[in-house]
């Protein structure tokens, strides 16, 4: 008959915990988990080509990858994992620490203080808590050797770095691009996914506004087989946006709308002139008022190719004007006409909500992004690292501030559909 010893009624976990901690140091259990697996069935992130000084290569990038899941994976299948701890040293958090610390609130602030000394109170208040994450560490079972880490702001690391980059170099691998990332016109740098995590300011007013996009004055000459759109009538016509960031309206560059959706020609009066518009019929009710007709129905390829007038005519002067050309954002050659402002198609255009056709400033999410590289758009960034508008009725303010200044501008103009 089988015979168990007794289980106490009452456990005292942290006890326990600590008596397990105890085993695993005195048995070396993590260090045997390494050593006593075959040496011919290594399995490692850390090997790779030295660098001129003997440094170990790209390694270290593929180790920060994979580290949480590939080396737990290949130990219990048998494999000698060696696990190389590290410090993430060239961090947001660590500089907005040592900002609160010194009472600085800006980069220029910062540059004030001095970079380097600056640079230097991040160094100091890196390692501040590694007894605290060392210890987090081992309660939690993560077996990693912490005990000869690899610091990304060491000499070593940074040179490795370099020493891959410039592989890729030399093998024509690396060529100058852009995408869109979170910013921070504070910090006046990019924000990684970690900090995006931690949340946006709540509450934001986003004030939506509906926009006249107006045809040229010549559009029945130029498409005259649009036919649905009657521009032989000679009635002034304007495809209807909507949009809750105005601050981006100096940066649009296209259209987009559903090809699969329907879509109504509007005729009214508006301040004693008849004019025409266009925009999703299942929104004609909610958005267009006063007196109306509906003079027909069209579907979104009717509309796809159409050209139309920028709001500001002049933004192509007020910023470097880019162009994605196969893919990639380039800068335009002199004397080079920029892509036109046209309608595209997109999925990304709902009729539920707006008006059904979606301005588009690539300069400005990711979705607006890719379709610039999609269609080869122009590019116009019309806000700078600070935040503050470049030119128009906004020059020099911080674009939400901006957002009431440009309404006013383009209802001034007409532009602006009340």
């Amino acid at each position: 008959m089988a015979t168990f010893d007794p289980v106490a009624s009452r456990v005292a976990f942290p006890e326990l915990e600590q008596g397990i901690l105890e085993f695993w140091r005195e048995h070396r259990i993590f260090e045997r988990s390494v050593e006593e697996r075959p040496a011919d069935k290594i399995f490692s992130f850390y090997e790779g080509p030295p660098t001129a000084n003997g440094n170990p290569g790209i390694h270290h990038v593929l180790a920060r990858a994979f580290k949480d899941v590939v080396p737990r994976y290949r130990t219990m299948r048998g494999y000698r994992v060696p696990r190389k701890g590290g410090w993430d040293t060239h961090g947001l958090p660590v500089e907005l620490e040592v900002e609160r610390e010194l009472g600085l609130s800006s980069k220029r602030e910062i540059e004030e203080y001095g970079v380097e000394a600056f640079n230097q109170k991040c160094r100091e208040s890196v390692f501040r808590y590694v007894s605290d994450w060392e210890r987090m560490t081992d309660r939690i079972g993560y077996w990693i050797d912490t005990d000869n880490a690899y610091v990304t702001y060491s000499s070593e690391y940074v040179e490795t770095a370099w020493w891959i980059f410039k592989r890729f170099w030399d093998n024509d691998l690396m060529f100058r691009d852009f995408r869109v990332t979170p910013h921070c016109p504070r910090c006046d740098t990019s924000l990684s996914s970690h900090e995006i995590a931690q949340g946006y300011e709540e509450n934001t007013p986003d004030p939506g506004v509906t926009l006249r996009f107006r045809l040229p004055s010549d559009a029945a000459t130029r498409w005259p087989e649009r036919t649905s759109l009657r521009l032989g009538d000679g009635v002034p016509t304007s495809m209807l946006a909507w949009t809750t960031t105005p601050w981006t309206l100096s940066g649009n560059t296209a259209l987009a709308v559903l090809p699969s959706a329907e879509y109504a020609l509007v005729e009214r009066e508006q301040d004693g002139a008849t004019e025409r518009v266009v925009l999703a019929s299942e929104l004609v009710a909610s958005v267009v008022e006063g007196d109306w007709t509906v003079l027909g129905t069209l579907p979104g390829t009717d509309l796809l190719g159409l050209e139309y007038l920028p709001l500001f005519p002049e933004s192509v002067e007020w910023v470097e004007s880019l162009a994605f050309v196969e893919g990639r954002t380039q800068r335009l050659k002199a004397n080079e006409a920029p892509p036109v402002r046209r309608v595209i198609a997109s999925a990304e255009v709902v009729t539920d909500e707006g008006t059904g056709i979606l301005h588009v400033a690539p300069a400005f999410g990711e979705a607006d992004y890719q379709m610039g590289r999609t269609e080869g758009l122009m590019f116009l960034q019309p806000v700078r690292s600070d935040g503050t508008v470049v030119g128009g009725p906004g020059d020099g303010v911080f674009a939400k501030e901006a957002d009431k200044l440009i309404s006013a501008d383009l209802e001034e103009r007409g532009l602006l559909d009340d």
